[in-house]
C-alpha cells in the first residue's frame, strides 16, 4: 500500500471549476450540485487565476442583483491571485498553508498552473485514519532506509493509536533524538518516544 506523503496522495482528483466569464448563477449551481463551497476560476489557457467562494458570492453580489445576476461573472467575484499548491507538496506543507490563510480547500496545480485536483482539510485528516500496523511499517522503513544500517540495529517499533514507541538497540553513531525527529515526520504519527539502548 502507498503511504500518503504528498498532496497528490490524498487530494480529490475531480475538479469543479468556472470560466472567467461564467455567470454567478452557473457558479452557484455548480457549488450546489457538487457540494463544494468554492471553485477555482480558470483563464482561457486553463490556468487557475482566482477562486470564487460562497463568501465571495454573498459578499460581492448586491442583494438587489441576486435575483438577476447574469451580468456578474466569476472574474468580477473571484479572490485573486489564487492560493494554490503543487501536487508534490507535503501534507504538512498543505496544512500550514491552509492554517496560515484560514482556507478550507486548495486547488492543486501541475507545473503549468493547470488544476489537477482539490485538497481539503478533510483530505489532510485521512492520514490519521491509517492503522497502527501501517504506521509501524512506515516508521521502520524510514529508520532503516535513511538512518540505521539494517544489520546494525535490533529495532522494535510499537504503535498505539498513532503514538510510536521506539525500543531496542541503537547504534552509537545514531543520535536518539534524530531517530525521534524522523519518526515524528512520518505522516499520521501523533507522538514518538524512545526506550533505546546503545551498542
Amino acid at each position: 500500500m502507498k503511504h500518503p506523503r504528498t498532496v497528490d496522495d490524498v487530494m480529490t482528483h475531480a475538479v469543479v471549476s468556472a470560466r472567467l466569464d461564467a455567470p454567478v448563477k452557473e457558479i452557484v449551481r455548480s457549488m450546489r450540485r457538487w457540494g463544494v463551497s468554492a471553485v477555482p476560476v480558470l483563464s482561457a489557457q486553463g490556468r487557475v487565476v482566482g477562486v470564487v467562494s460562497e463568501a465571495d458570492v454573498l459578499g460581492k453580489v448586491p442583494g438587489e442583483a441576486r435575483d438577476d445576476a447574469g451580468s456578474v461573472t466569476a472574474g468580477s467575484l473571484m479572490s485573486a491571485p489564487a492560493v494554490t499548491i503543487p501536487r508534490d507538496a507535503t501534507i504538512s506543507g498543505a496544512a500550514r498553508l491552509m492554517a496560515h490563510g484560514h482556507l478550507k480547500r486548495l486547488p492543486v496545480v501541475d507545473e503549468d498552473g493547470r488544476p489537477v485536483g482539490v485538497v481539503s482539510r478533510g483530505d489532510l485528516l485521512k492520514i490519521y485514519l491509517r492503522s497502527d500496523a501501517e504506521l509501524a511499517e512506515d516508521v521502520r522503513h524510514e529508520l532503516l532506509t535513511h538512518l540505521i544500517p539494517e544489520g546494525d540495529a535490533a529495532l522494535t517499533v510499537r504503535v498505539e493509536n498513532g503514538a510510536v514507541t521506539l525500543a531496542g538497540r541503537l547504534p552509537q553513531s545514531v543520535p536518539a533524538d534524530l531517530a525521534l525527529r524522523l519518526t515524528r515526520a512520518v505522516p499520521g504519527v501523533v507522538a514518538a518516544t524512545a526506550e533505546f539502548t546503545t551498542v
